[in-house]
């Protein structure tokens, strides 16, 4: 028999969803898959060059650290400054297999069995499963405010120690960014209740419509403390497929982490980190190019998505490449469904477009709808949902 452990994880509901479209477009049939979390551009040049490069020059062959090559930390460390004007140090710095082993390894590293976590609603889906496989217990927040933000009233209200905080700003699903004054109020309550946070950065670079986006590194120095920051190239970069993220922490939560990372992976793959570096290190015009399309994707469809029948927006995201649909109660009971998890298979099957319930992110009456495609894309996206909905209408 199969562990108790891994029959209790549920599979990840944004891969299963693109899992099942592309089996569909498998099959001829045209579906648009706005389900996962990935860019439609491609690795910039530069970034592959320096993969092919660092092969050809034989430096791919063998282990590195397994906290990341030195080169690579160095140039998460002067990317940190550049960005945030922070000083941090090699030793506050540790490179994963992506930003999502981070933080898995995190939560192994920092919690016990019954620990309480503490994030909002709607949340990434990775971080249920990834708090269920260290024995934490999740108490979800479901806040009380148009941009579905946690706030220090939300953590008040919790009833027992708490021993982790995870903010992912800007959020995914949702978009939105906590300010500096949230991140500070936060950050303070977690200094006064002697708990760890979790600050979720890895769509820090792609903010729109002049949002300002503050990491929690502009806020208080890393050693000694128990803020941490999650990051990567996958998003800003276009390199998801490389799977390259980073932890960065005080250097006793490095250390532990390390130690754990020294039997999971042994190091992350060596061509991968040497494109990572270059991601860095190397020009950043790539990065404002995505950005801006990206920008007027958002502005174009946001726009579009308003004359849906029995969709709702209610805030603009300001970052990150998804939107977040709130589906009018009336047009489920006229779709016919009870909830947006039969909603959206019916809408795969019928309109033939993918997008993941709000339930797997903790926020039933929803879909999330990823924006990093082509206009002309979205636009029939829109169409289709037009069309599904006004039938019911």
């Amino acid at each position: 028999m199969l562990s108790k452990r891994v029959q209790q994880v549920q599979p990840a509901a944004t891969l299963a969803m693109s899992k099942m479209a592309k089996d569909m477009q498998s099959q001829g049939i045209d579906v648009i898959n706005l389900g996962v979390g990935e860019s439609d551009f491609e690795t910039p040049e530069n970034i592959k060059n320096a993969a092919i490069a660092a092969i050809n020059q034989n430096k791919t062959s063998f282990y590195t650290p397994s906290s990341g090559l030195v080169a690579l930390k160095t140039a998460i460390v002067d990317n940190v400054f550049n960005r945030y004007g922070a000083k941090i140090n090699e030793k506050n710095v540790s490179v994963t297999t992506g930003a999502k082993l981070s933080l898995y390894a995190l939560m192994q590293t920092l919690l016990n069995e019954g620990d309480c976590v503490v994030s909002s609603a709607p949340l990434w889906v990775s971080y249920v499963e990834q708090i269920n496989l260290a024995g934490g217990i999740l108490q979800t927040v479901l806040p009380q405010n148009d941009q579905l933000k946690l706030t220090v009233e939300d953590l008040n209200a919790i009833n027992e120690p708490v021993k982790l905080i995870i903010v992912n700003s800007p959020n995914n699903p949702t978009g939105q960014i906590y300010d500096q004054e949230e991140i500070k109020a936060i950050l303070n309550w977690a200094d006064e209740h002697g708990a760890y946070v979790i600050l979720d950065e890895i769509y820090g670079q792609l903010i729109y419509n002049d949002a300002h986006f503050t990491s929690g590194l502009t806020l208080k120095p890393l050693e000694h403390n128990r803020m941490i920051i999650v990051d990567g190239v996958s998003k800003a970069y276009a390199m998801t497929g490389w799977r390259i993220g980073w932890t960065i922490a005080s250097s006793e939560i490095i250390i532990a982490m390390n130690k754990l990372l020294d039997h999971m992976t042994s190091n992350p793959t060596v061509v991968a980190q040497y494109a990572a570096i270059e991601a860095l290190n190397g020009p950043q015009d790539t990065v404002e190019t995505m950005r801006l399309a990206f920008e007027q994707r958002l502005n174009t469809t946001f726009e579009l998505l308003k004359k849906v029948p029995g969709v709702t927006l209610t805030s603009k995201p300001q970052g990150a490449f998804y939107l977040f649909l709130r589906i009018n109660d009336d047009m489920l009971r006229a779709v016919g469904v009870e909830n947006t998890n039969e909603l959206s298979m019916k809408l795969l099957q019928e309109a033939h477009v993918a997008l993941p319930a709000g339930e797997a992110f903790g926020m039933p009456g929803y879909l999330r709808m990823g924006y990093a495609k082509d206009q002309k894309t979205l636009n029939e996206a829109v169409r289709r949902l037009t069309e599904f909905f006004q039938q019911y209408n």
